[in-house]
């Protein structure tokens, strides 16, 4: 099982996100039958082969094991990645395009700009993953609280010089391109 599964097809997205569809997903983290399911969910046996039957065609669950019982054959399925983020590329040529906006300070832009780097770390994932390697990337995640609007602008400024200048000092023409994002936005209340 993946820790995280980017779901690029439009079908197995709207597979995984039917309601009965997501809950049997979030159960199979624990393996199961489709009769050992529907006494968990609450769902008949033969409902609950039928979803997983469609999850099972887009790839959202993998047999686990096969167990005998007599003269039949139990089939166990599990969840194929821990938790699901939906790409842009499910819903193209819809997705939002960061090219599109000239304004870059805009929430518009930094969402389009998060949807375009789930798109592309998702297939570069499933490339590495396919071949047996491992994607190589680099994350920081931290918080800061600004006193005001100009604390907030004098470290963009700063921020931005400091990655102008590493970028200058580290890139070579010949090098493998990668794409760097640096994002900042308002915790939602929930958050703080």
């Amino acid at each position: 099982m993946q820790d995280i599964e980017v779901i690029e097809d439009a079908e197995a997205a709207a597979a995984a996100l039917d309601p009965v569809r997501a809950r049997l997903l979030a159960e199979l983290a624990v393996p199961a039958s489709a009769a050992g399911l529907a006494a968990r969910v609450g769902i008949a046996r033969q409902k609950v082969h039928y979803y997983l039957k469609a999850l099972e065609a887009h790839g959202l669950v993998e047999l686990a094991e096969e167990r005998r019982h007599g003269g039949i054959t139990e089939r166990v399925l599990r969840a194929s990645a821990a938790s699901y983020v939906v790409s842009p590329a499910a819903v193209s040529p819809a997705a939002a395009d960061p090219n599109a906006s000239a304004d870059h300070l805009s929430a518009a832009y930094l969402v389009a700009l998060a949807g375009r780097l789930v798109r592309e770390v998702g297939a570069l994932a499933r490339r590495a993953g396919a071949s047996g390697n491992r994607l190589s990337t680099l994350t920081i995640d931290t918080r800061i609280g600004f006193r005001s609007a100009a604390d907030r602008a004098a470290f963009a400024d700063d921020l931005t010089a400091a990655v102008l200048d590493l970028a200058a000092r580290y890139h070579h023409d010949d090098g493998r391109p990668h794409r760097l994002v640096v994002a900042a936005h308002p915790l939602p209340e929930e958050d703080q």
